[in-house]
């Protein structure tokens, strides 16, 4: 199965419609893997490598616009202030409220541990520059 970014509604003449589904980041961890298809719900975890070396955590439904958001100086506080290199890696988790939890608990982890925990995810894939 392939795996879908989350549907945005868009507004034609006040009526809102779904827009179209279209398929995920292309790196995405499981892309050959046959993972679950996911709806439209679905949220992801991210970590980003930031140019000190430090690493950022965070969920999003579109990690694509969020990643350019940060890159742009619009993302989080701390990105603003330690700008992204790369994109480590991303999962996807069915609702918010599993995306927060696993934010969570990444989030206590060390550095090294979620580099592997990231590395474990992509496989010997290339991370995203």
């Amino acid at each position: 199965m392939t795996c879908w970014k989350p549907c945005r509604v868009k507004q034609k003449n006040g009526l809102k419609q779904p827009a179209p589904e279209v398929p995920t980041l292309s790196g995405h961890p499981s892309d050959d893997s046959g993972c679950q298809s996911i709806g439209p719900s679905a949220w992801f975890l991210y970590l980003i490598e930031c140019r000190d070396g430090s690493l950022y955590t965070g969920i999003a439904k579109d990690v694509a616009a969020r990643y350019a958001a940060h890159c742009s100086g619009k993302g989080a506080r701390y990105t603003r202030s330690h700008p992204p290199v790369r994109l480590l890696g991303h999962a996807s988790f069915p609702d918010h409220s599993s995306a927060l939890r696993a934010e969570h608990a990444v989030k206590r982890l060390t550095p090294e541990q979620k580099r592997r925990f990231f590395q474990g995810i992509a496989g010997d894939r290339p991370v995203q520059e």
